[in-house]
């Protein structure tokens, strides 16, 4: 019978949100694949926990995960954390358990802290439908065809960010997004927990003079939807009815469907779009 792989969260900062259920894990598995196991051994060492430990991180997850998978088939059970937060949330950790699920074996996770859920229940903006997006890709063009999909995204946004990235990032955003409301969220949990609410343009005029420091989650203002509905209804109105209709009817609609599309997209009868269309 295989082992299980135990998806165990860690604290992002303040060791008392470790749950019983984690600690009491760690102890019993016979394995702990830890990102940086400098950075847990202060963690187990804290609690006292002796389980060995082995690296799985960005650039063994391939290779490693292979090896930890023919462990679990061996009966192993192992616990995976990373180096704060929750395992396979921007983390390589969702490499293993894709293996793991192809491999047969049981995944089982322990809840907890959560930087990304942390933020977002902190921000003060929507919470009801909300995306994460982690860190922005590194490509530029990549990274520029994220923004332009996040231009009309109606839900809160979560990326996070490296202090030495974020002037540029909140420039990026401010350029491709415009002003939106935003709330910036650093050493969460910890004593100087900093929260700061704010829009794109006053952050980054406040950045002019502040030097960022510790790793931050933006929670970022989504679209309106009225916003976006009156943008919609400017372009329909910007270009003819021929090349509205033309539209519809590169799509395989029938002559009566596109009209009655164009209509609704105009606010308009479907009557005056046909008699627009008869007298041309």
């Amino acid at each position: 019978m295989s082992g299980i792989l135990y998806l165990c969260a860690t604290p992002i900062g303040n060791l008392s949100d470790m749950t019983k259920r984690v600690e009491d894990t760690l102890r019993e598995v016979d394995l702990i694949a830890a990102e940086d196991t400098r950075n847990s051994i202060k963690l187990l060492n804290h609690f006292q926990i002796k389980t060995p430990m082995t690296s799985y991180h960005e650039y063994n997850k391939v290779e490693k995960a292979e090896v930890l998978t023919a462990k679990l088939l061996e009966g192993m059970n192992i616990a995976l954390i990373t180096d704060a937060g929750t395992p396979a949330i921007s983390d390589p950790g969702e490499v293993l358990v894709q293996k793991c699920y192809e491999k047969g074996i049981r995944v089982t996770s322990l809840p907890g802290a959560c930087a990304c859920i942390t933020a977002l229940t902190l921000s003060g903006l929507a919470t009801r439908r909300f995306c994460f997006e982690g860190f922005l890709p590194a490509d530029k063009k990549e990274r520029r065809s994220i923004l332009d999909i996040l231009k009309t995204e109606t839900r809160t946004m979560i990326l996070y960010e490296a202090p030495h990235h974020l002037k540029g990032t909140l420039a990026e955003l401010y350029e491709c997004l415009g002003d939106r409301k935003i709330t910036l969220c650093r050493e969460l949990t910890k004593r100087f927990e900093t929260v700061m609410p704010t829009t794109l343009e006053a952050a980054i005029s406040f950045y002019e003079t502040e030097e960022p420091k510790g790793e931050y989650v933006l929670v970022l203002e989504g679209k309106n939807f009225r916003e976006i509905e009156e943008e919609k209804q400017k372009a329909w109105e910007e270009m003819t009815i021929e090349e509205h209709m033309e539209i519809y009817l590169s799509k395989g609609m029938d002559k009566k469907e596109a009209m009655k599309e164009v209509a609704k997209d105009r606010g308009t009868s479907k009557r005056e779009i046909y008699q627009y269309l008869l007298e041309k």
